[in-house]
């Protein structure tokens, strides 16, 4: 019973978590004309500025304090992953104990940095909307730019307690549970808006039925993908076969066809996502040509998206998957690929396999998040879909079932060894 307490307490408190996060979603900066600023939103939704209100969860199109949402924190990841992989110093920070909690403090305190220079652009293009020629900024500039940099950074620092609190008191990872929450509370408006466009006539309903077919196709290739894996067969020994017969041994090493997961185009979401909001929100007549150039849905953009997640596939699957390890780990343990000796053999033989998956890994993910929106936005839907969006809940929600599941199977052998089972 204190078992299914525990799973259910933990559930709970994840739940609280991003109750509290959508709460702040509707907690304003000080100082602006919101109907403007929805306006404006509005008028930009299938584009850069509808990227970037995905990801926050409509956060931006309120204003709200958490506009910037965890995307400092995921561009400090990103920048740090990249020296960390460059200077083997820092690679090697990581790997002990003392030295990740410093490596994870460097990151907040990039993540600060980033989310200050960010507040600080989005306060100034504020000052560019306008509608019914009045400003969307109440207030003078010096006090407007103070309020808005104190406002984000505490919304965006406290998204991060939120994610910690939930990573480790909760289920799933929390960084993750909180973009997985901004997309899935836009769901309904996007609903509402297409059934809007149909019954007034600006949206044909075999289109709307086309936009609904290519959302649940994606939905169904992306599970399909997402469950597959490579399994390699594993031999062991008499000896070791007779020492663990008690034991349940892997027979098998699975290694995922998408071994990167959901990293890559998350990455490339926000590298290319906030220069295209400043840009968007600048008046200047070079600013608007670049950002429509590069708007969401382009070939540029797309271009830019799929050679971003390609490079990231790559760049990440390394990180995720160290064959030197699992070979070392599988010798000590006395198992073989048959057919492959142990030790360098093995792992040259799981970095072959893993390379070849991730080529096709990463083919797929970067297919899935540029075509399927391509095809929408030419149906003329008024929303942003993208397959990046589509595999994020989708991941989080297979990586979330997987942790429950996780948790109630050592509830279990937890509930047997109490009774004596």
């Amino acid at each position: 019973m204190k078992s299914s307490n525990t799973l259910t307490q933990k559930i709970l408190i994840t739940l609280g978590f991003l109750f509290a996060y959508r709460v702040l979603a509707y907690i304003p900066i000080p100082g602006v004309d919101l109907d403007i600023i929805k306006h404006f939103f509005d008028q930009n939704a299938n584009n850069a500025l509808g990227l970037a209100n995905m990801f926050s969860g409509n956060a931006i199109r309120r204003m709200s304090i958490i506009a910037l949402g965890v995307m400092p924190y995921i561009t400090a990841s990103i920048v740090m992953e990249l020296l960390a992989a460059t200077f083997p110093a820092l690679g090697q920070l990581k790997k002990e104990r003392d030295g990740m909690q410093k490596y994870m403090q460097i990151i907040r305190y990039a993540t600060i940095f980033i989310t200050i220079v960010q507040a600080i652009g989005v306060s100034f293009g504020l000052q560019h909307i306008t509608g019914n020629g009045s400003s969307a900024i109440l207030i003078d500039t010096t006090t407007f730019v103070i309020l808005t940099v104190f406002s984000m950074l505490a919304g965006t620092m406290l998204l991060l307690w939120f994610g910690e609190q939930i990573t480790q008191r909760g289920i799933g990872n929390g960084i993750s549970l909180i973009i997985f929450a901004g997309i899935v509370s836009g769901i309904p408006r996007a609903i509402s808006n297409t059934i809007s466009q149909v019954n007034s006539g600006a949206m044909d309903f075999g289109a709307a039925i086309a936009i609904f077919a290519i959302i649940v196709v994606t939905i169904f290739i992306i599970i399909y993908v997402e469950l597959g894996e490579r399994r390699i067969p594993i031999s062991y020994s008499r000896k070791t076969i007779l020492q663990n017969r008690d034991k349940r041994i892997m027979n098998y090493i699975p290694i995922r066809v998408n071994i990167s997961g959901v990293i890559p185009p998350i990455f490339a979401s926000a590298i290319l996502m906030f220069p295209l909001t400043a840009l968007k929100a600048s008046n200047s007549e070079i600013a608007r040509t670049i950002s429509d150039i590069l708007t969401p849905g382009g070939l540029v953009f797309n271009i830019a998206m799929f050679v971003l997640i390609i490079f990231f596939s790559f760049f990440y699957a390394s990180i995720q998957f160290n064959a030197k390890d699992i070979a070392e780990n599988l010798k000590r343990q006395g198992g073989f690929i048959p057919g492959v000796r142990p030790g360098e053999q093995t792992k040259e033989f799981l970095n072959d396999v893993a390379s070849k998956l991730t080529v096709w890994g990463s083919l797929y993910l970067a297919l899935v998040s540029t075509v399927p929106f391509m095809i929408i936005k030419q149906l003329g839907a008024s929303f942003y879909f993208g397959g990046t969006a589509v595999l994020i809940v989708v991941q989080v929600a297979l990586d979330t079932m997987r942790k429950i599941e996780a948790q109630r199977v050592m509830n279990q052998y937890q509930t047997m060894g109490h009774t004596g089972l």
